[in-house]
């Protein structure tokens, strides 16, 4: 069978000869040759496009028997009808004990405790939820995601013979939303996959496997669409986002490149209508590995702690600071327990690599810190005063829960006349915190940058203010030094932030 190939197919010499000496080809001059050779033309981009589609048997025939569907039960409250009324009609809790009515609307879900006399306790209602898993091992370790068994109750493992399996819940990471499964007891052997060493380049095949709407086994194809995709507030690491068919149900199953290794486990879907529109996201398996290996060792992934409160750096806060870019994770706040804090790490700095990876925002920042070992050390490079400098800080562990930041108090009736600060677009009033907005001119710069009436300006410039004086010196000191912008830090209901405002010339 011959291949087929696509080539810019080029005017033939004899042709171009005669064109030449026309002086025209296709309507356009052509430059007098001094040389008496062609005159060199751009080449089209040609690629060999494949002799045949690409077969994907022999993979899906191999992984397979690895990936089960998971099946979870999970115990939820007892519906309730007590709002339940109809107009011209008594309410529910009205009715008489005996009402044929009453016993209709229990019925519906009403289970309460009826007082001294029936004292029978809530029946308890489950519900059964969907999703995807593989084996890791050959004893039965199971991965799948955190939001498929969270609140479960029971799990069983339907593998691709059809044959269940019963399984015990080693451990769960809501903030990698992966969780790790093991079939009970048994001296079964399992097929098994693994992780592969690296992500592949976009364009690259890959399959996924998984359970779709209870459709066990279920193989899809597809490209990797795109690499280190941020996707969610809550879950700082990036994703790999794949073009393959991803629904419902398929929460926790493999995509595996041609080589039948895991590239990354499916967690999401892009959809407005619920159903695949071709854009879903993977867990990578670099991530997945580490996280796995710690919920099979202990059943708690444990992360590296910092203990900082950081911000993005705009174009605005790196010019008041003299950075060359908006780059990097701002400290907002720390406190005299964090790592950072006993580190020498301060209110202001810009944290902008670690162990010399480039930080480019507070997610990289996360990341990083997230990966790192509890206990060990890392070394900050840190944008202070004008200059970068090196600090080593010796990392915690991540607690489990984070105190959140301490909420302003109400300063409206701080000591102190209001003082108009017009080159801004605010009111300021003197306060034990520092300077409270009394009052902000919605067409002003102030409001445009998101500063609000109750907020607190601690800092103007690096220097506390009390005054606003203080603020008017911060200002003349950055226009001497030729910024644009002077940075504040600002204490709101949400916390502490850096704001950078404008300064007129």
């Amino acid at each position: 069978m011959m291949k087929s190939k696509f080539k810019h197919v080029s005017v033939k010499t004899t042709l171009l000869a005669s064109a030449l000496c026309l002086g025209v080809v296709a309507g356009a001059t052509v430059p007098t040759l001094i040389t008496g050779q062609p005159a060199a033309q751009a080449q089209p981009v040609e690629v060999t496009a494949p002799a045949q589609p690409v077969d994907f048997t022999n993979v899906v025939k191999a992984v397979k028997p690895a990936v089960v569907s998971v099946q979870v039960k999970t115990e939820i409250e007892p519906q309730t009808i007590q709002n339940f009324s109809i107009p011209g009609f008594p309410e529910f809790r009205d009715l008489p004990k005996d009402h044929p009515f009453n016993r209709f609307f229990r019925r519906f879900g009403e289970q309460e405790q009826e007082g001294d006399q029936d004292n029978k306790k809530p029946v308890p209602h489950y519900a059964q939820a969907q999703g995807s898993g593989f084996f890791i091992s050959e004893d039965g370790y199971v991965v799948t995601n955190h939001h498929v068994v969270d609140k479960g109750v029971e799990f069983v493992l339907v593998m691709d013979d059809g044959t269940k399996l019963d399984a015990d819940l080693v451990g769960s990471d809501e903030k990698s939303d992966l969780a790790l499964l093991k079939v009970k007891d048994t001296d079964r052997k399992f097929q098994y996959v693994k992780f592969a060493d690296s992500v592949p380049a976009v364009g690259s095949w890959v399959l996924a496997v998984g359970n779709p709407f209870g459709l066990g086994g279920t193989v899809t194809a597809g490209i990797v669409s795109a690499d280190g995709r941020d996707i969610s507030a809550q879950n700082y690491e990036s994703f790999i986002q794949i073009d393959a068919a991803v629904n419902k149900g398929n929460s926790g199953g493999p995509t595996f490149n041609l080589n039948g290794e895991v590239i990354g486990i499916n967690t999401a879907i892009y959809s407005p209508s619920g159903g695949n529109v071709g854009i879903a996201f993977a867990i990578p398996a670099e991530v997945a590995q580490d996280v796995i290996n710690d919920l099979q060792h202990g059943g708690k992934v444990k992360r590296g702690w910092l203990g900082v409160h950081i911000q993005n750096v705009t174009e605005d806060i790196a010019d008041s600071l003299g950075l060359a870019e908006a780059s990097g994770a701002m400290v907002t706040s720390t406190d005299e327990t964090a790592p950072a804090f006993k580190s020498g790490v301060k209110v202001g700095d810009v944290i902008l690599a670690v162990d010399g990876d480039e930080v480019k925002n507070t997610r990289e920042l996360a990341r990083h810190i997230g990966r790192a070992d509890p206990e060990s050390d890392v070394e900050l490079t840190i944008w202070r005063e004008d200059k970068e400098i090196k600090v080593t800080v010796h990392l915690g562990t991540y607690p489990d829960q984070t105190a959140s930041s301490d909420g302003s108090d109400d300063d409206s009736q701080q000591p102190g006349e209001p003082a108009a600060f017009d080159d801004f677009g605010m009111t300021l009033q003197a306060g034990e915190e520092g300077l409270v907005i009394t009052n902000i001119d919605p067409d002003g710069v102030a409001a445009e940058k998101g500063l609000s009436r109750g907020d607190i300006i601690q800092s103007v410039g690096g220097k506390d203010v009390k005054t606003i004086e203080d603020i008017n010196k911060g200002v003349a000191a950055a226009k001497d030094n030729g910024r644009k912008t002077i940075l504040m830090r600002i204490k709101t209901d949400g916390g502490i932030r850096f704001v950078g405002l404008p300064v007129k010339k």
